[in-house]
C-alpha cells in the first residue's frame, strides 16, 4: 500500500468517527463553511476549486480540483445560554458542552482532462445543549417549580454525517457539471424533557439518501460563476421520538441552494461571494411553530417544531497569493436569524441565533505537492427574548479555529 492510499484510507475513518461528534451550529445547524480554506473565506466556495471538498460545495468544482487530498480537524467552542425569569428571579443558564473537536476529509482525482471523482465526507448539527440542573430536587430550570419540571440535566444532542461520493463532467473547456449522490445517517438524544410527557429515551438513529447537483463555468480568464442545489432529503423517522418530532418522529434534512461568483481582481488577490438559503421551514420538526401547534400535541403531523424560519445566507470573501508560499484570507459572512420571539422558549434546547461570522485564514505551501491550511473565526454574539410562557432570552457566540494538511498528486 503506497502513502497516499494509507494516508487517505487512515483519514476517511478519521473523519467518519469523527463527524459523529457534535457538529457546529452557524447558519441555523449548518456550518458557516466545509473545508478550512472556505472557512477562512466566510465560507464562500461556489465558484471555488481550491480543494476537494466539492461534494458539499459545489460537485461541478471536482473537474477542476486536480488530484489531491485533504485532511484536517478544527476546533468549535460554541457558548450558548438562556435567561429565564421565574417566580425565584432571573436565572442564567450556560449549557455546559462547550469545546468540539471535529474532523474533515475530501478526495478528489481527475480521471480524464475532462472527468474527475471524488469523495466528501463531512457533518451536520449542533443541536447540541447541556444544562444543569438548578432547582432543589435535581430538576432543571425550564419550568417555574421544582414540582413541575423535568428532572435531572436538560438537553438535547442532533449528529448527521453525509458521504458525498463525487461525479463531475466539463460539457465544454469552460463548463462543467457535477452530481453527489448523500448517504445520511444522523442521531439524536434528548433528556429532561419530562415536564413536556416526555421520557428519557436514549439515542436513536436514522437514514436517508440525497443528492447534490452542481454547476461552475468559466466566464473568461477573471471570472468564475458556480451554483448548487440539494433538494430535502427525506429521512427514515426516529422511532423513539415519535411523540415529539411532528410527523411521528421525521426529521428531514431542509433543501438547501447556493449561487456564487469570483472574481481575479488581480494577478494575486481574488474575491469570492456566494449566496446560500437553507429552508428550514420544509420540515415539520424544525418549522412548525412552537406554541402555536403546542395544543396538537407533540408528533402530531401539525404538531410543534422550533419554528425555524427559512436563513439566507450572503458570504464575501477575499485571499492574496503574498508570494509563492503563503496565501492570505479573510472572509464575513452574515446570515438571517430562524428564530423568532415566539418561539424562544422551545428553542433554549438549540439556540441556533447567530448572524455573524467574522474569519481569517492562511495557506503554507510546505513544498510543490504539500500544503497546510489554517483558519479561525468568531460568530458574534446574538440574542432572542420572547414573553410566552415564561419570559426568556437566549444567546449564542462562538469560537473556533482548524488546520488542514493537504498533498497533491
Amino acid at each position: 500500500m503506497n502513502l497516499t492510499t494509507q494516508a487517505v484510507r487512515t483519514a476517511a475513518a478519521l473523519a467518519l468517527a469523527g463527524t459523529l461528534l457534535p457538529a457546529h451550529a452557524t447558519n441555523g445547524y449548518f456550518p458557516h463553511g466545509f473545508g478550512l480554506k472556505a472557512k477562512g473565506m466566510g465560507g464562500a466556495s461556489v465558484a471555488m476549486a481550491h480543494d476537494a471538498f466539492a461534494g458539499v460545495n459545489n460537485p461541478a468544482s471536482a473537474v477542476y480540483a486536480g488530484n489531491r487530498w485533504d485532511v484536517g480537524a478544527e476546533v468549535f467552542m460554541p457558548k450558548r445560554s438562556s435567561t429565564v425569569t421565574t417566580p425565584m428571579g432571573a436565572m442564567e443558564i450556560e449549557s455546559e458542552n462547550s469545546a468540539f473537536l471535529i474532523p474533515e476529509f475530501g478526495y478528489n482525482v481527475n480521471l480524464s482532462s475532462r472527468l474527475a471523482l471524488g469523495l466528501t465526507v463531512y457533518g451536520n448539527g449542533g443541536m447540541n445543549t447541556e444544562y444543569p440542573a438548578v432547582f432543589p430536587g435535581d430538576t432543571n430550570f425550564m419550568c417555574s417549580s421544582p414540582t413541575t419540571c423535568g428532572t435531572g440535566k436538560l438537553g438535547v444532542d442532533l449528529m448527521q454525517l453525509i458521504v458525498a461520493p463525487t461525479l463531475a463532467y466539463k460539457i465544454s473547456d469552460d463548463h462543467a457539471l457535477g452530481v453527489s449522490p448523500l448517504l445520511v445517517y444522523q442521531r439524536f438524544k434528548a433528556y429532561g424533557l419530562q415536564a413536556f410527557g416526555l421520557p428519557n429515551q436514549g439515542s436513536d438513529s436514522s437514514r436517508g439518501l440525497g443528492i447534490r447537483l452542481g454547476y461552475m463555468g468559466r466566464l473568461g480568464d477573471r471570472v468564475t460563476v458556480g451554483a448548487s442545489w440539494s433538494p430535502k432529503i427525506d429521512m427514515s423517522r426516529f422511532e423513539r421520538y415519535s411523540n415529539l418530532f411532528a410527523e411521528n418522529g421525521d426529521f428531514d434534512i431542509p433543501e438547501n441552494y447556493a449561487m456564487g461568483v469570483a472574481l481575479q481582481v488581480t494577478p494575486t488577490v481574488q474575491l469570492a461571494m456566494d449566496y446560500s438559503r437553507i429552508n428550514y421551514s420544509g420540515v415539520p420538526a424544525v418549522g412548525n411553530a412552537s406554541l402555536a401547534n403546542f395544543a396538537n400535541g407533540f408528533g402530531a403531523p401539525d404538531g410543534p417544531g422550533f419554528g425555524w424560519r427559512d436563513v439566507k445566507v450572503f458570504k464575501l470573501g477575499v485571499q492574496w497569493q503574498m508570494d509563492s508560499r503563503w496565501t492570505l484570507r479573510a472572509g464575513y459572512n452574515r446570515g438571517t436569524n430562524p428564530v423568532t420571539a415566539d418561539d424562544v422558549f422551545l428553542n433554549t434546547l438549540a439556540p441556533g441565533v447567530i448572524r455573524e461570522h467574522f474569519t481569517v485564514g492562511a495557506t503554507w505551501a510546505m513544498a510543490p505537492d504539500t500544503e497546510l491550511t489554517l483558519a479561525a473565526w468568531h460568530g458574534r454574539k446574538n440574542s432572542v427574548t420572547g414573553t410566552v410562557p415564561a419570559p426568556t432570552t437566549i444567546a449564542m457566540s462562538q469560537n473556533g479555529f482548524g488546520l488542514q494538511y493537504s498533498r497533491k498528486f
